[in-house]
């Protein structure tokens, strides 16, 4: 058996990555240890969120597949931080998880050139320094010219329900043995990590009247900007909370929590605790809230988002019972805590290939990442670049100035991560300009460069974007009379202003200032006029971004070959030798954000380079890409 491409593990990173690699029309072998459970959410029944939103709508326009599988069995949903700054704004919702993974497989099924295996890999194969397949747990060979690793939680799984633990990739599923062993034997560091769950309670005894209720929005926003049907919410969710009888029974069994009995000693996710971490750091709240999230519309599960824990059986059904509205709850799956095999992954390009072995790409919680979106955003962007590498072709990398997915992998291959990675809007310098509502603008021109969208839907995109582009030209014409703007808003107007400078200010909305004057080319549609709205009230703030994104761009553009010697480099200090070495960033951009690394440092690295940059035959200096393709030869 021979593909061009392997990818191992078929959760939300190994679906993105076969997805996109399809679309190129190259074999591709698609392995998992159960072929009924591929896209399973092992956590929380959800998709998106703040800044996770933007994450998907990222994918969906870079030609993915999770904004269309969350638009089609979404059972609730809500854009989350209205009240806030539309920068910061993020859209999410509950997914009938049996409807999700079942869509994900048909979709993967529509690929005739993408293939699925049902079994466990146990060893890479290399020919010197490039990958050449994969061994399975049969003995078969399976040969290949690229692999996908994006295994999740699986890599020599141990999950913790109190002091007892069993090996597990999931709870219920066996882990994966031998593979990080393998990745080990071919010179890659591996690390440990640990993330956990919450406990599914039996729906139907819940007493509801007890709780508040949480519907979805009136009018949803979809995720995916192919979706032209109207979204619907078939679900509500509920919300109750923690109180002191709850915490008194978690203090009081600490002693069986693998966590605090040094049980568990890999790391957890800091902004994502378990339970007993909330009651032990925040002793001085009277509760914690908990959200009950439907899992399905054909069964009767709840998930107890923000219960996540690793006590005992016994102990979680007294805790649960503690709490309004759950006295007579019943819970049909215990939560568990899980530690499981990582790679750091500054041992990682930002392609997300491997430095050390060839066309060996790592995707998803592998790389330090928790959740669904995190992972998936990496399963695209190595699943595009193994195609790239398979064909001679370019590598593709997204900026921290064009994506939240650019911001993720920045962060991953340039600080790394010893706790799982979460993303925030705060971990982006330039969020003003990755809002949701313009994914499409800033993705969609690269995603058809390279293929991955087609013409159709890209034109109905860019006509949608002529149509705001002439909108906005239209409100910087357009003068509101102050006779008219006192009809409608209260704050006085002393002469005639521009309707663009008007809608500035944080009073004034889009749809009151077409009271005021006469306007022919505004968007009919809500989601375009409500992202015109945004460009124009942010347009001070992107234009004062825009100067700092061209000085930034020039240390980007500064490329350090990989093999530079940073030894010859003199004044530098030693932990930030140490770090650039670790690291080997590509661009003094890139160097400059490595955590320990000075400015200090980057100037003494900018001057060496500059001033050791040899002369070409024309007289010109080389750049460090053609001097690194010249060494290499």
């Amino acid at each position: 058996m021979d593909f061009d491409l392997i990818i191992i593990g078929a959760g939300h990173a190994g679906i993105e990555a076969a997805n996109i690699a399809a679309k190129k029309s190259i074999s591709i072998l698609l392995i998992t240890n159960n072929l009924d459970l591929i896209g399973q959410m092992s956590c929380n029944p959800a998709i998106g969120g703040i800044a996770k939103g933007n994450i998907v709508r990222e994918i969906d326009a870079l030609g993915g597949l999770m904004g269309r599988l969350i638009d089609r069995t979404g059972i609730h949903f809500r854009m989350l931080n209205r009240s806030k700054g539309a920068a910061v704004w993020g859209p999410r919702a509950q997914a009938d998880k049996v409807a999700y993974r079942a869509l994900a497989k048909a979709e993967l099924e529509k690929h005739k050139t993408l293939f699925m295996l049902q079994g466990m890999v146990k060893r890479i194969l290399v020919k010197g320094e490039v990958v050449s397949g994969v061994e399975m747990d049969s003995g078969a060979i399976i040969s290949s010219g690229a692999i996908v690793l994006a295994t999740g939680t699986f890599l020599n799984g141990l999950i913790h329900i109190g002091l007892k633990s069993h090996p597990a990739g999931r709870n219920g599923e066996p882990p994966a043995t031998g593979l990080t062993e393998s990745v080990a034997g071919l010179g890659i560091k591996t690390g440990r990590l640990k993330t956990g769950t919450s406990p599914r309670i039996d729906g139907r005894t819940v007493a509801y009247e007890l709780l508040e209720a949480q519907p979805g929005d009136d009018k949803p926003s979809p995720f995916s900007f192919s979706t032209s049907e109207p979204l619907h919410n078939s679900a509500v969710c509920w919300i109750t909370k923690t109180n002191s009888l709850t915490h008194s029974i978690i203090k009081e069994n600490l002693d069986q929590s693998p966590l605090y009995t040094g049980k568990i000693k890999s790391t957890g996710p800091r902004y994502c605790p378990s339970i007993e971490d909330k009651v032990v750091r925040f002793g001085e709240r009277d509760g914690h809230v908990l959200f009950l999230e439907p899992e399905s519309c054909c069964n009767s599960e709840l998930y107890l988002n923000g219960l996540s824990t690793s006590l005992p059986f016994d102990v979680q059904r007294q805790l649960i019972q503690s709490v309004r509205g759950l006295e007579n709850a019943r819970i049909l799956r215990p939560g568990y805590g899980i530690e499981y095999d990582y790679f750091p992954p500054v041992q990682l390009r930002n392609t997300l290939e491997s430095r050390t072995i060839q066309r060996l790409f790592f995707a998803g919680q592998i790389n330090g990442t928790s959740g669904y979106e995190e992972a998936a955003c990496q399963g695209l962007v190595a699943g595009i670049n193994a195609v790239q590498s398979l064909r001679g072709d370019p590598v593709f990398t997204l900026g921290r100035e064009s994506s939240y997915i650019g911001v993720l992998i920045d962060d991953l291959v340039t600080r790394g991560t010893d706790e799982p990675y979460r993303m925030f809007t705060s971990r982006a310098e330039y969020r003003l300009r990755l809002r949701q509502d313009n994914c499409d603008e800033r993705l969609m021109p690269l995603a058809s460069k390279l293929g991955l969208i087609g013409q159709e839907p890209y034109d109905r995109c860019r006509r949608a974007w002529e149509v705001k582009a002439r909108a906005r030209e239209e409100l910087r014409s357009v003068r509101i009379e102050p006779e008219k703007w006192r009809t409608i808003f209260d704050g006085e107007l002393l002469q005639p202003a521009k309707a663009f400078e008007l809608l500035k200010r944080p009073e004034v909305t889009l749809e009151k200032l077409m009271q005021c004057g006469v306007f022919r080319d505004l968007p009919e549609s809500a989601e375009l006029r409500f992202s015109l709205e945004c460009d124009v009230k942010y347009s001070g703030f992107l234009s004062r971004e825009d100067a700092v994104v061209k000085r930034s761009a020039l240390l980007e553009n500064a490329n350090i070959p990989e093999t530079f010697d940073y030894r010859n480099v003199k004044g530098l200090l030693t932990e930030s030798l140490q770090k650039l070495n670790i690291v080997r960033p590509l661009s003094l951009g890139q160097a400059s954000r490595i955590s320990g690394v000075t400015p200090a440092d980057i100037s003494l690295l900018a001057l060496y380079i500059l001033k050791n940059k040899p002369q070409t035959p024309d007289g010109s200096r080389e750049t460090a890409t053609t001097i690194e393709e010249r060494e290499t030869t």
